[in-house]
């Protein structure tokens, strides 16, 4: 399989190893250039690739050797590359979170006005779906894996809240008008902001939760809550740290006073 390396936002095929081995020799994993993220294996733009959301290119390097410098690297000293990928991916949600936002409220603006209630009870539905969506992927996965039984227990689950979406579809059904219900009632999915219809089918619900968009949103935020913690207790280390240094040195300069 040829190698290629992203350098300043182009990607150039490596014609031989002695190629590869320069380009390293003049690019460092410590470089700006090098994609932090990339580095503790976050970058959106590795995690996306191939979904509908696919980022392209990346501006800065990624390169697979390089992170395996890196990672030998940490294992001697705190490079603290926590905080850029925290950046790198705090923004990068905010920006998907902003889109949310934005095309929920097209959606309220677009969709036929209902009351609190009955949006109440499409919302009970909806969650329903996404319960659904969710176990129908975790019973396949747990298949694919030759995990039979749980997968068997799994669906044994997903038919108890077939049963619960039923009884919500009733009383959703009950509370509006016949052509009113038939209309397919969207909503927007908080974790990769993918459009979600109250009619959805099984497979579409189960093509979804357990698709690599969504999948690979779910992995961003979860990592970007673990880059924060990370780099929060670290932060306080260096802190105390440094607070300890300085009553050291406050120490050491009332001993020469005496």
């Amino acid at each position: 399989m040829p190698a290629y390396i992203n350098l300043q936002g182009s990607c150039r095929k490596a014609s031989c190893s002695s190629s590869r081995d320069a380009t390293r020799q003049r690019v460092k994993f410590s470089d700006d250039r090098v994609c932090k993220s990339h580095l503790l294996g976050c970058c959106p733009h590795d995690i996306l690739s191939g979904t509908r959301m696919d980022l392209g290119e990346c501006t800065k390097i990624h390169d697979l050797a390089l992170r395996a410098d890196y990672e030998i690297a940490a294992k001697e000293r705190d490079l603290f590359f926590e905080l850029d990928a925290m950046e790198h991916l705090e923004s990068f949600i905010a920006d998907c979170d902003r889109r949310t936002e934005i095309a929920k409220k097209r959606l309220a603006e677009t969709q036929e006005e209902i009351s609190a209630e009955v949006a109440a009870k499409a919302e009970k539905v909806h969650e329903l779906n996404e319960e659904i969506g969710k176990l129908l992927a975790k019973a396949e996965q747990l298949g694919a894996e030759g995990n039979v039984e749980e997968s068997q227990k799994v669906m044994m689950e997903v038919e108890r809240v077939r049963t619960k979406k039923r009884e919500a579809e009733d009383e959703y059904r009950n509370s509006m008008p016949a052509s009113s219900f038939q209309q397919q009632k969207l909503r927007v999915c908080e974790v990769c902001s993918a459009y979600l219809g109250l009619h959805d089918n099984d497979r579409r619900l189960a093509d979804h939760f357990g698709g690599k968009l969504h999948l690979g949103f779910i992995q961003i935020r979860e990592k970007l809550d673990h880059l924060k913690r990370i780099v929060a207790e670290k932060q306080e280390k260096r802190n105390q740290e440094r607070l300890k240094r300085r009553e050291d040195r406050e120490r050491e300069e009332r001993m020469r006073r005496k």
